[in-house]
């Protein structure tokens, strides 16, 4: 018996350890080989994760790192959100005009519910939803505890439940040191239903939000600022997408191939959120490129990234709506996204 643990034991080990000389050499090819483009997206799609990032260093100087990353940036136009630009459509009835069902289904695949509309998007590399809801005075955002002291977050269904809303997704960034983070404690500032529930008052933040009047603003600000000039819910991320209608100015890809999430508000008040699938065979990710690409499909007016890789999450109907990257399942964050 014992002879026979030993070797199923030892057929584990070699395996595993085919596997990983397996990747390796994948990877390395992948650096090495003749494909310039092939090497700056793996470089840049492990750089943008916690838990992988040092795989680049393996294969890569930290010279040669720095000038891919150099080369694959987002500029966007740096000035304050325009307000003028949106005119919410306050009679709107939160469901599509031409279509009384609960829930209705189009030709092309467009699913409208719950004042809602899902429409599939892909491209090269990625599949995902583009989530318009009609009403942007449902988008909040909510939190995974009153205050913050440290404990774990809570998952996006966890937060959803918690609000018993409609539908989540995830929001801002946190701690995530090795990728073990917790998601306990928030990156920047946590504004919810107006009060400041994470972040110093003196401090400047990268503010992705909505004010009271349910416009969608986004930029630099002090949690003071913020307070002061009106915003009711706001998170910290990035980078801006679109603004005032002027997409970021990308060099290169912009960034890796992974799983997104990122907003956006349209002309009539109309709120983006559009969710990319990565990591799997059937949708390995999206630049952030890619996303600006979309949101003009969609004509945002203003966008921003949210956080995304193993976060990437959209909570509706009592299930987690995409395929989520993580084996783990929907992971603890600080933030998210809620629709009353």
């Amino acid at each position: 018996m014992k002879k026979i643990i030993g070797r199923i034991f030892a057929f584990i080990g070699v395996t595993l350890l085919m596997l990983i000389v397996c990747l390796y050499c994948v990877m390395w090819v992948v650096t090495k080989g003749p494909s310039p483009q092939a090497k700056n997206l793996f470089v840049l799609t492990v750089r943008e994760t916690s838990m992988a990032g040092f795989l680049a260093n393996l294969y890569c100087s930290q010279k040669e790192i720095a000038a891919i990353e150099a080369g694959n940036q987002l500029h966007y136009v740096d000035e304050a959100v325009d307000t003028s630009m949106i005119t919410i459509d306050r009679d709107y009835s939160g469901e599509r005009k031409d279509l009384t069902e609960e829930s209705s289904e189009s030709d092309d695949g467009v699913v409208y519910a719950d004042g809602m509309e899902f429409h599939p998007v892909s491209g090269a590399t990625y599949s995902g939803t583009m989530i318009v809801i009609n009403d942007p005075s449902r988008v909040f955002v909510g939190t995974s505890a009153d205050t913050y002291d440290g404990s774990a977050g809570l998952s996006v269904p966890d937060i959803c439940e918690r609000y018993n809303a409609t539908a989540a997704s995830n929001a801002g960034g946190f701690e995530d040191i090795g990728g073990v983070g917790n998601g306990g404690t928030p990156l920047g500032i946590v504004i919810s239903e107006g009060e400041l529930k994470y972040g110093d008052l003196n401090t400047s933040y990268e503010i992705i939000g909505f004010d009271e009047n349910d416009y969608f603003i986004i930029g630099n600000m002090t949690a003071k600022e913020a307070l002061d000039s009106g915003i009711r819910d706001a998170v910290s991320w990035g980078p801006l997408l679109i603004v005032n209608g002027i997409p970021a100015n990308v060099t290169g890809t912009g960034g890796g191939v992974n799983p997104r999430t990122a907003i956006g508000q349209r002309a009539d008040g109309a709120v983006l959120l559009l969710i990319i699938d990565g990591r799997q065979t059937h949708s390995l990710g999206a630049t952030l490129n890619d996303l600006i690409n979309v949101f003009v499909e969609f004509d945002a007016v203003n966008a921003a990234n949210l956080d995304g890789g193993g976060s990437t999450v959209f909570y509706y109907g009592g299930e987690i709506y995409n395929k989520i990257s993580s084996i783990y399942g929907a992971r603890g964050v600080p933030t998210a996204i809620v629709i009353k």
